[in-house]
């Protein structure tokens, strides 16, 4: 019988006038994996640092099992800035002892990349002092993992995590033996590690059973039984369902929902996107051309990043874009950002970028934008545009945009100084769509929000008709809202990757296992690759591209006539034989694409 590792009993707690807690009653058991969600400012973060003892409650007791052994990544760290890292994480140990502990040894991998912490100026002997916020949160999350805990708590352990960070990550904590009370939005990660879910809401949590996709199910059906919240939300709900059930199903390994009711709840909800429906749009909006690339040469300071890049976005297009940490990612869309503001004058340091004559372009980078702190939500955003048209007769006001971004009427009155991080960061996405852009670029769009909120974005981008490329480590929401995934994997090219993250991840597994290795894998595997047959794959492999690319927009023009001569059921067999050689054509291009990806 599992052993009752902590006790929260009718605990509540009070912030000014408002209950963030109201009696909850919880409980954490030995191989317990619980994942906490809810809206930001909601009470996750205070539940988990009480449940902690970090924090005492107003009423009711928390009480931990004799000689817990506890380990706690808050927000903020602990860490002494005098000190190394390898007084931190490693203390007083011998390298040949701490070197010798293969737990050790895969922490400081998973989390940096390497025993010698390749990005560190002095390696294990870097100074925390003049470290960034996201190092010295990987340092205190790598001292917290080495230890040996029974109750693991972690508030947002994936911040400043890549996507190869985070997949590491999620083993981990799945091959440890303690419990884990874990807040994040990620819910690619919830449903690798969770097995529980804890929802907190207007004072209240409510439990369930699975990860993230069975928690959707179950609170839809809730909801659903229940009837206790606003359509609008059931709405968005039912949404996220239909694509987990249709796109995913398996993403856990368990699952525990009810399919016959999971499959009554979808009957009537349509796929997320009309993709034909919005290509078209976006073409009669953009034109044929968008962003081409032509043998482009990207350079941050003396460093080369990216070359010899041929590359089209076209209209319509929707492109996830992942990579490792200083690849490339932000500097491929600020070169694209320059050459659209100054209408093609600006170039990078080699090749062309040629953009389309009506792109109009909204770029939401990592920083956001400073505004006058006294202004008013609502003023912040009716000064870019008072309604703003979301395309097929679709037509919001400001105000009913600020409601889908989580403003409600009192929250659109608050000056911009009083919002948190999380707050401002919708606040800018918000404005960028007000101002009608044709083409989006998105790095790190989903930093500081809540997952309802990340619900409601991807609710609003499923219907925006334009050219789109996202960067995230957020692997669920480049999952939902990209069509395809290009990657950068640090050797200066960008690879259409048919397969997507998963491809992704397992090349840079393949990419660590080759460097590790004293001995070149060729000598087990096929003879080395001539340089010039380098060349000629990775010319191939840019026209094979540019044929996916056709196949894609020709795949769009078809999809659109089937719609418009619905009711000639001859005109429609033919133009889906048109399509099923198509597929065929797509699948023979992936196929050789994969082959020469290996020569290149």
């Amino acid at each position: 019988m599992a052993v009752n590792l902590v006790n929260v009993e009718n605990v509540s707690k009070v912030y000014g006038t408002r209950a963030l807690l109201d009696g909850v009653s919880l409980g954490v058991s030995e191989g317990d994996r619980i994942g906490v969600v809810g809206r930001n400012g909601d009470g996750k973060t205070t539940l988990i640092r009480m449940l902690a003892k970090l924090e005492e409650s107003d009423t009711g007791r928390v009480t931990h099992s004799g000689g817990l052994r506890l380990g706690v990544l808050t927000q903020h760290d602990s860490l002494d800035p005098e000190a190394t890292v390898r007084h931190e994480v490693i203390r007083d140990m011998a390298d040949h002892e701490w070197a010798g502990n293969a737990k050790i040894r895969d922490v400081l991998t998973g989390l940096f990349g390497g025993l010698d912490l390749p990005g560190f100026p002095q390696g294990l002997d870097t100074v925390i002092g003049p470290l960034s916020g996201g190092e010295r949160r990987r340092i205190a999350l790598a001292k917290l993992l080495i230890e040996d805990q029974d109750l693991v708590v972690l508030d947002e352990p994936t911040n400043h995590l890549d996507v190869e960070g985070i997949a590491w990550l999620a083993q981990h904590l799945r091959e440890r033996r303690s419990a884990l009370v874990c807040v994040t939005h990620d819910r690619w990660f919830l449903d690798q590690v969770c097995t529980q879910m804890w929802d907190v809401q207007k004072g209240d949590v409510y439990e369930y059973e699975g990860g993230y996709t069975d928690y959707v199910f179950a609170r839809a059906e809730r909801e659903r039984i229940a009837a206790t919240e606003e359509t609008k939300r059931q709405n968005l709900v039912r949404k996220e369902l239909a694509w987990l059930r249709r796109g995913a199903p398996a993403r856990t390994s368990k699952p525990r929902f009810r399919v016959e009711a999971a499959n009554e709840l979808i009957a009537d909800v349509p796929p997320p996107r009309d993709t034909s429906e919005l290509m078209k749009f976006a073409s009669s909006r953009l034109g044929r051309t968008v962003f081409d690339l032509e043998d482009v040469t990207v350079q941050a300071g003396p460093k080369v990043l990216l070359k010899h890049i041929t590359w089209h976005l076209g209209p319509g297009d929707r492109i996830g874009l992942v990579g490792v940490n200083g690849a490339g990612k932000t500097s491929l869309l600020r070169a694209l950002a320059d050459a659209a503001r100054s209408d093609g004058e600006t170039q990078p340091v080699a090749g062309k970028v040629v953009v389309g004559k009506t792109v109009k372009l909204a770029y939401l980078s990592q920083e956001v934008a400073e505004l006058k702190p006294t202004l008013r939500v609502l003023e912040a955003v009716q000064q870019v545009r008072e309604r703003v048209d979301l395309g097929k007769g679709r037509e919001m006001t400001a105000g009913q945009l600020c409601e889908t971004f989580g403003f409600n009427k009192e929250k659109q009155w608050t000056p911009v100084g009083d919002l948190s991080g999380g707050e401002r960061r919708r606040l800018q996405l918000l404005r960028l769509l007000m101002d009608e852009p044709n083409v989006l670029f998105l790095d790190e769009p989903t930093n500081d929000l809540d997952i309802e909120t990340l619900t409601q974005l991807e609710d609003v981008l499923d219907g925006w008709p334009g050219s789109m490329i996202v960067i995230s480590h957020d692997r669920f929401f480049v999952e939902r809202t990209t069509d395809k995934v290009y990657a950068l994997l640090g050797d200066a090219t960008l690879r259409m990757l048919p397969r997507g993250i998963d491809e992704y991840l397992e090349r840079r597994h393949r990419m660590e296992e080759v460097a590790a290795a004293a001995v070149p894998v060729v000598e087990k595997a096929a003879p080395a690759v001539s340089a010039a047959d380098q060349r000629a794959a990775k010319k191939e492999l840019q026209k094979i591209e540019r044929q996916l690319d056709k196949v894609s927009e020709k795949e769009a023009k078809l999809h659109t006539q089937i719609a418009d001569n619905a009711t000639d059921f001859a005109k429609v067999a033919e133009l889906d034989a048109q399509l099923r050689d198509l597929g065929g054509e797509r699948e023979e291009l992936e196929m050789r694409w994969l082959e020469l990806a290996e020569d290149a």
